[in-house]
């Protein structure tokens, strides 16, 4: 039986109701969706390799038994220092990274399919959107549907105050306090800070919410068109508190149907 919702607009007081389509009902496949979110990431790595002659430009050669030291290759000369075996200063790895090897996992589409169902269902079940991290003490209902005029805002402060009165505040201060200067190398590849995932945005259509909701930390919005099942469920774990307008969810019945996994 389709769940029936109650739609609010930008105030947070709730102006309507409307009807959830079956795609909600899919069960959670936390299995399914962990495969999906790695098949997706999987395309994103990059091959590598090491040089197929790194540690072997030498003419260094074994100089055999009955000489008391070890049978290493060694260069040649009176000093006799090991060169090309994988132990020796300089000598070439013993199993090094190969740009051959096959990186992309693949994934059936009816399986990435029925993942993308699971990890809109997964948004609609608050019990599982807490066992995530999400703080939803205010949030007054699982999932948060909102009026298309969300799609018009073209501020980052409207955006805040917006969430604010959707009872979201909680969680963008979890996500706040979460920040924290990553430990290594990292600091320096464009990862500096990490930080958790707060709500997700799903609009049908972009008026200005894209822009605008983007400089908030933790914060992502997406078109409907584009979702995925990583952005879903970060992490491989599904239940991301998600706020989706009530368009956004008429036409993911355009999209999807009745969510049959036909």
């Amino acid at each position: 039986m389709a769940k029936t919702v109650k739609i609010f607009n930008l105030e947070g007081k709730p102006v309507g109701k409307m009807k959830l389509p079956a795609i909600f009902e899919t069960p959670i496949r936390p299995d399914v969706i962990k495969r999906a979110v790695l098949a997706i990431q999987s395309n994103r790595r990059q091959p590598q390799g090491r040089d197929p002659l790194a540690g072997k430009r030498t003419t260094a050669e074994s100089r055999g038994v009955g000489l008391g030291i070890a049978r290493i290759p060694r260069v040649k000369g009176p000093g006799g220092r090991g060169a090309l075996a994988p132990g020796t200063v300089g000598g070439r790895q013993a199993h090094p990274p190969t740009s051959e090897k096959k990186i992309v996992k693949r994934i059936p589409k009816k399986e990435k399919r029925l993942a993308l169902f699971s990890a809109i269902a997964a948004t609609s079940s608050r019990k599982t959107v807490n066992s995530r991290g999400h703080s939803t003490e205010d949030v007054p209902q699982i999932p948060l549907v909102v009026t298309k005029d969300l799609e018009e805002l073209k501020k980052t402060k409207e955006v805040e105050e917006t969430l604010i009165r959707l009872g979201v505040l909680s969680d963008l201060y979890r996500v706040k306090e979460s920040r924290k200067i990553r430990a290594g190398k990292g600091k320096r590849r464009g990862r500096k800070i990490k930080q958790a995932k707060g709500p997700l945005i799903v609009v049908a259509e972009n008026r200005g919410i894209l822009e605008a909701a983007r400089n908030i930390p933790g914060v992502d919005a997406v078109n409907v068109n584009n979702l995925s099942v990583e952005m879903l469920a970060p992490g491989t774990h599904p239940g991301r508190l998600t706020i989706w307008t009530d368009s956004a969810i008429e036409k993911l019945n355009e999209l999807y149907g009745e969510g049959e996994m036909a």
